[in-house]
């Protein structure tokens, strides 16, 4: 029962994770945006340009190559780990983060959406450039 609660809590943490990464993607999309049209250096920090670069790069590359995204895969086995039967079947967590992650669709729906962000990531990098810290 102990290591079932525990995959359990360990796919809900990977599932939360796979919600932060989806909201760095796009959150980091619309934060380029605000912050140039704000003055905000932060906004074009080498760093941060170049993982939110990277990460919708790999999301694009994954759908591209027809590969399931790792954290997906991980967070199935732990949730077979667990065995899980519950209202949600699975936990709270589970039922609400996956019902605003997962949709039914066409894979050609999902590579086009990733490949026009992938996209969009670029044409930011190149319309906002990206600077490296002074000092």
């Amino acid at each position: 029962m102990v290591g079932s609660a525990l995959s359990q809590g360990l796919a809900d943490a990977v599932l939360v994770l796979h919600l932060a990464v989806v909201l760095f993607v796009v959150g980091g999309a619309v934060f380029v945006v605000a912050g140039n049209l704000r003055g905000w250096p932060q906004a074009n920090a080498l760093g941060f340009r170049l993982l939110h670069l990277l990460a919708i790069g790999w999301v694009a590359l994954q759908a591209w190559l027809g590969a399931v995204c790792p954290l997906t895969t991980l967070e199935n086995w732990l949730r077979l780990q667990a065995r899980q039967t519950a209202v949600y079947q699975g936990s709270f967590i589970e039922h609400w983060v996956q019902r605003l992650l997962f949709y039914e669709a066409p894979a050609w729906v999902f590579v086009l959406a990733y490949s026009l962000f992938a996209a969009l990531a670029a044409w930011l990098w190149r319309r906002y450039p990206p600077r490296r810290p002074r000092g």
